[in-house]
């Protein structure tokens, strides 16, 4: 692996959960070890909990892909990002021939894994 590389990565765009509860339930497995991650999101009954473990589960596939020598066990999440993506606006009918807007809010998901034994630098 390149010295100046920075972990391994996965990004999940334009998953139709809003950014804020997805980031409740990524502020609990951040700068966990992955097996530890994998098996929180699993317990969680949140929706976000399926699109964060899949992101996960991608860029530790990535990582062991990558170097060969790697295993489940040797990763840690360093980054886990959650950004705004963008809204859908739906019309919302009200009385008197009025509406309002509901925005329907979308995320994207960007998490690197690296190696514990880098887990200094």
């Amino acid at each position: 692996m390149d010295e100046n590389k920075k972990g391994y990565t996965a990004i999940s765009k334009h998953l139709l959960i809003s950014p804020t509860k997805l980031r409740r339930v990524a502020n609990e497995v951040r700068n966990k070890p992955y097996v530890e991650a994998i098996a929180i999101l699993e317990s969680l009954p949140h929706k976000g909990a399926g699109f964060l473990r899949k992101t996960i589960q991608s860029a530790a596939s990535n990582a062991m892909y990558l170097n060969k020598q790697l295993d489940e066990e040797m990763l840690y999440v360093k980054e886990l990002q959650i950004n705004e993506g963008p809204r859908l606006r739906r019309v919302w009918p009200r009385s008197r021939g009025k509406r309002d807007l509901l925005l329907k809010r979308m995320s994207h998901i960007s998490v690197v894994v690296e190696e514990i034994a880098r887990m200094g630098e």
